[in-house]
């Protein structure tokens, strides 16, 4: 296997590992003995439940969060200076929007191999589910928590779909799912479409597309489940 840094791709809940991650992922990890993880405990699950002949214990697990330090970060990719392999497990899904960037910049500057292996994103599946345009997008991760910046943002996400005929997508905490709906509903114009994407390629999966007007009515349970919201004209 060709040294490299590896992002590895995990489920985004409790699925099965063959409905959303390819065999050849399972190969690449074999492969690895040193991998950059947010979570050391959920890491070593994922692994473990990936391919169960793996030692654990004979592996190295070096944690990335926001409060890690750039310095202690780029020590991290010391492997592939020897010649070894480094993997990057995501905490759900694609490393997109993870610390994980942060490393991956490093790999790049100081020219390092980077490998981003196929896994599921939640903005991918909530783009190819919702109906709304693929060709330009637009993803902003969580929205202000103030009241008045948020529904000022969401006024402006709304008005770059009818200006730039671009779908805005957008996330929040699970547990304040329910009240950004409500907020959405309040403040979007009633023909304005939503999708909302709740617990993606789970076996409880709902990805469903109505005018916001519409959301109004018998809201779905969206508590605790992680949800992609999308909006477009």
């Amino acid at each position: 296997m060709e040294t490299a840094l590896y992002l590895i791709p995990v489920t985004l809940g409790e699925t099965e590992h063959y409905k959303v991650l390819p065999a050849y992922n399972r190969e690449v990890i074999l492969g690895i003995r040193h991998f950059v993880v947010e979570n050391i405990r959920t890491a070593r699950r994922f692994l473990k439940k990936t391919e169960p002949s793996l030692m654990i214990d004979e592996l190295h697990f070096y944690e990335l969060n926001k409060h890690t330090s750039p310095h202690v970060v780029a020590g991290y990719l010391t492997p592939l200076a020897a010649g070894e392999s480094v993997g990057i497990i995501s905490e759900a899904g694609c490393a997109v929007a993870d610390p994980g960037a942060d490393i991956v910049a490093i790999a790049q500057r100081k020219g390092y191999k980077v490998v981003p292996l196929v896994g599921p994103s939640s903005i991918l599946l909530t783009i190819m589910g919702s109906g709304f345009n693929g060709q330009s997008f637009a993803f902003h991760g969580y929205l202000p928590i103030d009241a008045a910046q948020r529904a000022a943002r969401i006024k402006a996400l709304e008005a770059r779909i009818y200006s730039e005929n671009q779908t805005q997508l957008f996330i929040e905490t699970p547990y304040r799912n329910g009240k950004l709906l409500e907020e959405l509903v309040r403040i979007c114009r009633p023909s304005t479409r939503l999708c909302v994407a709740s617990n993606l390629s789970c076996e409880d999966e709902m990805i469903r597309t109505k005018p916001v007007k519409e959301w109004g009515k018998n809201a779905p349970d969206l508590n605790k489940k992680p949800t992609v919201f999308a909006l477009y004209k």
